[in-house]
């Protein structure tokens, strides 16, 4: 009787300790995401990932961190003098372009203003996204992680001149301890249960407007299974 009454603990614990996610996952309020150098300039010569493919995952970024208000830094290099503005995904996203932060640097965590926007978030976790993959992602992931973050990268919200070139720096970023994800990945992380009322409806929404076959198929849904 004994050990039936034991096991039956042991088996309300392990279905309780189930439900208990990893805390490797994203959710809303334990991370900051950084958005690097999505300007004209810089998209003009990646050819790793089509462009309005990139486009989309840059827009599922942007305006998911903005569902779930994640703290987010835009961050420019040379706007007004080389690179331009940032893609008007972002900036519909986030229009207060006051708020960005212009460098000189190629690696965002040697300009200071950027690192003190960055580290001033108070987050161990930080999600990267950007151009060029091979420099101006490297640079703030491996510098990052050497402060002791958990650092992530989004693989399809970054590009680069070769695919070469943007694969090697993957494979670089992986071995240094950094996690790669998805655009849609990143979203539907932070998503989790579909029960979440409150953003159930603005994320499906996004999902049907850039997320491609997926987005199809939200949209096929509502309309036919009225769902």
């Amino acid at each position: 009787m004994k050990t039936l009454f034991f096991s039956a603990i042991l088996l309300c614990a392990s279905l309780l300790h189930a439900q208990k996610p990893s805390p490797q996952l994203l959710n809303p309020t334990n991370h900051a995401l950084v958005l690097i150098d999505f300007e004209g300039q810089m998209a003009f010569a990646t050819q790793s990932i089509p462009i309005d493919h990139l486009r989309n995952n840059v827009a599922l970024l942007a305006f998911g961190s903005k569902i779930f208000k994640v703290p987010t830094i835009n961050t420019t290099v040379a706007e007004n003098s080389f690179s331009g503005p940032v893609f008007p995904e972002i900036l519909e996203a986030y229009p207060q372009t006051s708020g960005y932060i212009d460098r000189t640097t190629m690696n965002t965590w040697e300009d200071v203003n950027a690192y003190k926007a960055i580290t001033g978030t108070n987050k161990k976790k930080i999600v990267f996204a950007g151009l060029w993959t091979s420099v101006c992602i490297v640079g703030p992931v491996l510098s990052s992680i050497s402060e002791g973050y958990d650092v992530y990268f989004i693989a399809d919200a970054c590009g680069d001149v070769t695919p070469e070139a943007h694969e090697r720096a993957v494979e670089r970023m992986i071995q240094a301890g950094a996690k790669p994800m998805t655009a849609v990945q990143y979203v539907l992380e932070l998503q989790r249960d579909w029960a979440r009322q409150e953003t159930y409806t603005p994320v499906n929404d996004l999902m049907q407007k850039y997320a491609g076959g997926y987005g199809i198929g939200i949209q096929y849904a509502r309309n036919m299974l009225k769902h």
